[in-house]
């Protein structure tokens, strides 16, 4: 069954906004992660005569998101793909952009969604693809067929979990009695496995588990390195990305790529974010789900467009 969208506010709206106002004509932007169309939706609106090109991989968001089409019209295009195409794609329909903006997170709509597997707080079949047509493995895959040392070393690399080897064990003995198939029994195996002075203190234990195995099971981190570093070739002079993530991994791959950017094209693009911005203390009261996310900026200068034309970004707490 498909569920509608609910309404939402999408997290560091205003920032983003501003962020895309540093840019020159204002046309052509796109956003490479459409969810539920809130920032692509802030975006027509700020921008009057602007045209979004919005992508995302799950079939869901883009059925949902038809309604905004009608909306605006000719303005916004939706693009069922993942962002991972965006360079190749708009190379392609030789198109440049003004702004470009990803929101890195799982959308409030997949979290919820039971059947998605993506939260140990419902119970559901261990899936955890953003792409439910995708070929890719599924969690459940992952965890009843991985090795034991590569599957503590996957929940380590990307949970970050010091406790991965003896999830990893414990997963692998469960697994021999019977296969592993749903959220709630991986849950129950990462709780055991913590010692028990820890297990109600600080996040829940299976909170690193779950991310490492989303994250494998969607490529994440592999798809972000590998595509942001194209992005600035997809600007148009005085062009912006602004890259919202919402853990370390993410957030790392960001901040070094954007780095990486300035050194080697030769100060053609700047650094407008020297520290990532935060939600307000506001905006987490409002939205818990935001108190992770941080927001990066890059502005492509081009060959016509001087530090001294540059102009300067007045963030604001709304």
């Amino acid at each position: 069954m498909t569920l509608e969208y609910l309404p939402h506010k999408s997290v560091l709206f205003h920032e983003c906004m501003e962020a895309l106002d540093l840019s020159k004509t204002k046309s052509t932007f796109a956003d490479l992660t459409f969810g539920a169309g809130g920032h692509t939706q802030g975006i027509l609106n700020k921008f009057k005569q602007a045209c979004v090109y919005s992508f995302d991989q799950d079939e869901e968001a883009i059925n949902n998101g038809k309604a905004i089409v009608d909306k605006y019209q000719e303005r916004l295009k939706l693009i069922h793909a993942n962002f991972e195409d965006f360079p190749k794609w708009s190379e392609e329909e030789n198109l440049l952009f003004d702004g470009i903006i990803a929101d890195l997170g799982v959308s409030s709509h997949q979290f919820d969604q039971t059947e998605r597997g993506f939260s140990y707080k419902k119970e559901a079949n261990l899936d955890m693809r953003m792409n439910k047509n995708s070929s890719a493995p599924t969690g459940a895959e992952l965890v009843n067929e991985l090795p034991e040392e590569e599957l503590a070393n996957l929940i380590f690399e990307y949970g970050e979990e010091r406790f991965s080897r003896r999830i990893a064990k414990n997963i692998v003995e469960k697994r021999g009695q019977e296969p592993i198939k749903t959220t709630s029994e991986l849950e129950e195996i990462v709780f055991r496995s913590y010692p028990s002075q820890k297990r109600h203190s600080g996040i829940h234990p299976a909170t690193r588990t779950f991310q490492a195995l989303r994250i494998a099971v969607n490529r994440e981190l592999d798809i972000l390195k590998n595509t942001l570093p194209k992005l600035s070739k997809r600007l148009k002079p005085g062009g912006v990305i602004a890259i919202i993530s919402f853990h370390s991994l993410e957030d790392r791959i960001v901040k070094h790529t954007f780095k990486d950017l300035v050194d080697n094209l030769e100060n053609r693009v700047k650094i407008i974010t020297k520290k990532p911005l935060i939600p307000s203390e506001v905006e987490v009261r409002e939205n818990p789900r935001a108190r992770s996310a941080k927001l990066r900026i890059l502005q492509f200068l081009g060959e016509d467009f001087g530090l001294k034309k540059e102009k300067k970004a007045k963030y604001s707490r709304q």
